[in-house]
């Protein structure tokens, strides 16, 4: 006999089968739902870089900016990040369509666009992230106890380079300024920049050539001293935002949002220069001072979204150098490589005004006065800045002498200096102290340079005649004076 079908159980059955039909529902309209990807390259120990890539990622500000409403309303975004430590490889996988955005300086920029044009497809250089109208930023190491004091020196000799990088071209063209064949007067071999260290570490090496932050970062930890500066050969550098051509025709909202989140990034580090280059130490091992030396006030180069007639300039030196040297046998367009679109819409959205930063060349600027004597810091060639352990924020001075003053007087109270900045007299680049050279007046006025022949240039030229000194000599000096002062 059938038994009866209680009420309870009736309602039972019918949970269970409104659960079941409300699952189903959920899982089709998970298949249904769109995806899309946004895969990223990033060069995070290239800390100029840092605000197209590492700080958006660590900050999570893509995911802040990302369209969520109209055509992305039900769209799952899927972010990819990949890390590299140069841009040939980014590339590599840019035209492998691995990866849809990428930052990269305007030499592997440039075979960037020539990789894409070649396979008969398209990428564009759409935004600044930092850059310099000089050059500054790659550099020539040698071993600390090597005798080359210049370039020049190094006729004959082996210098290894990143083959593809900024610096490449850099070195490419300084060598070509010499008068040089890069074939025969030089050898180049080709090292990453944790190669090149090491080799430069062992003596294997006559000279190291490397973009940023190495030229700085060797130095500052002690095994090289940089003799030569991107600023010498007076062209232009930068580096940007790629984005596979057809990826931003077919989302030109994601790629507005992230360049949206770049823009918020470089106001972050505005804002907080130490917080941040410490951040770039957590995540990298870069050590935050050099990380300041770049994006501190008056770095290295200046962080700047816009895309300047330097940027361009420096794009299309990056072409004819590659022609007239003979590492490519394509010519790039940099007129239909460069798309200002994307990025003038993002600052747009963000109420940022991008015409007038387009016409401004002003660095992140000291401010306040001197922490020694009050004074108002008036020349930015001039200017010295020191880390204490410690201290949020970095102190800034008016001169030289008055950083040095202010180092020994803290180093008497038992203080840590972390590192203590000046910077070259004649091209403004920040210089790390311990390894300037120095000229001294009679007057006392004491002047800074990166190569000991400039300094002893400046010297010459001098009124009087000044002295030339390394620092050690220099705080000798400086100590006799006030020693003798009443």
């Amino acid at each position: 006999m059938k038994r009866p079908t209680t009420r309870a159980t009736s309602q039972a059955l019918r949970a269970l089968l409104l659960l079941a039909v409300v699952l189903a529902c959920a899982a089709c309209s998970s298949q249904d739902k769109q995806k899309i990807r946004i895969a990223i390259g990033t060069q995070d120990t290239t800390i100029n870089c840092a605000a197209g890539g590492l700080l958006i990622r660590e900050l999570k500000l893509l995911e802040k900016h990302l369209p969520r409403d109209g055509k992305y309303k039900d769209v799952e975004f899927e972010i990819v990040w990949k890390d590299f430590t140069s841009g040939p490889p980014l590339t590599t996988e840019m035209v492998a369509e691995k990866l849809d955005i990428g930052a990269m300086a305007d030499f592997p920029g440039v075979l960037n666009g020539v990789a894409f044009q070649k396979q008969g497809s398209r990428s564009q250089f759409i935004a600044t992230l930092s850059g310099s109208p000089l050059g500054s930023g790659n550099g020539v190491v040698v071993p600390l106890d090597s005798p080359v004091t210049s370039l020049k020196d190094l006729k004959g000799k082996q210098i290894s380079v990143p083959f593809g990088s900024s610096a490449h071209g850099m070195l490419l063209r300084a060598v070509r300024d010499l008068g040089w064949d890069p074939d025969k007067d030089v050898t180049l071999v080709s090292q990453s920049p944790e190669v090149g260290g090491s080799s430069l570490k062992a003596n294997k090496i006559d000279a190291h050539a490397d973009f940023v932050p190495f030229a700085e970062l060797f130095p500052f930890r002690g095994f090289a001293r940089k003799i030569y500066d991107g600023a010498s050969v007076k062209v232009p550098t930068a580096h940007g935002v790629l984005v596979r051509a057809a990826y931003a025709e077919q989302h030109p909202e994601i790629v507005v949002a992230f360049l949206k989140a770049s823009l918020e990034a470089d106001r972050l580090f505005t804002e907080e220069p130490e917080k941040y280059s410490e951040l770039i130490e957590k995540v990298t091992g870069v050590d935050a001072e050099v990380a300041y030396m770049f994006h501190g006030p008056l770095g290295i180069q200046t962080r700047d979204f816009t895309i300047k007639p330097e940027v361009r300039r420096a794009l299309q030196v990056a072409v004819d150098t590659l022609t007239l040297l003979k590492r490519t046998d394509t010519a790039l367009d940099v007129g239909a490589f460069v798309d200002e679109r994307y990025i003038r819409r993002a600052a747009e959205e963000l109420g940022i005004d991008y015409e007038a930063r387009l016409q401004s060349y002003a660095k992140l600027p000291l401010s306040g006065g001197d922490a020694l004597t009050g004074e108002p810091i008036d020349d930015p060639a001039l200017a010295a800045q020191l880390w204490v352990a410690g201290e949020p924020k970095v102190r800034a001075y008016r001169s030289p002498a008055n950083a040095l003053a202010a180092r020994r007087k803290l180093l008497s109270e038992g203080k840590e200096i972390r590192a203590a900045f000046v910077h070259d007299r004649a091209s403004g680049v920040k210089l790390l102290a311990d390894r300037a050279w120095y000229t001294r007046r009679p007057d006392g006025s004491v002047s800074a340079f990166l190569g000991k022949e400039d300094a002893e240039a400046w010297a010459a030229a001098a009124s009087g005649g000044a002295a030339v000194l390394d620092l050690a000599s220099l705080e000798r000096d400086l100590a006799k004076v006030t020693a003798a002062a009443p």
